[in-house]
């Protein structure tokens, strides 16, 4: 057996990011007390390939304080529609009590922040 890699820190658990539907979209998002940043995206989709990484760095940074979902707009055409989602991906930002949020297209991590205002949300440094 090889040893561990010297250096090498275990990254840890990674951040949850739950997928929604139509059926529990409600729960995991409206009546969220939690803000939720939600990825509407489908498998065939190129940009939103590239979103996926944006998504998991999000989750990570805000795990605890904002919570990330993505829907599968091909099974959930009853969200789509809702929430006139016209193109993909779109980067929905769900604030309790405020009207939501979006941005169409690839945003990184830090464009997203900004759009949003996620900073009150960030956790102190350790």
């Amino acid at each position: 057996m090889a040893p561990p890699e010297r250096g090498r820190k275990d990254p840890g658990p990674m951040a949850e990011i739950k997928a929604a539907t139509d059926a529990t979209f409600e729960e995991l998002v409206l009546k969220n007390e939690r803000p939720v940043v939600v990825d509407f995206w489908a498998a065939w989709c190129g940009p939103c390939k590239m979103v996926a990484p944006e998504m998991e760095k999000l989750a990570a940074k805000y795990d605890g304080t904002v919570d990330v979902v993505k829907v599968d707009v091909d099974a959930n055409p009853a969200l789509s529609r809702a929430f006139n989602i016209m193109s993909i991906p779109t980067i929905a930002f769900f604030k309790p009590g405020a009207q939501p949020q979006g941005v169409v297209g690839f945003r990184p991590l830090e464009q997203l922040e900004s759009q949003f205002g996620l900073a009150e949300f960030a956790k102190p440094p350790a």
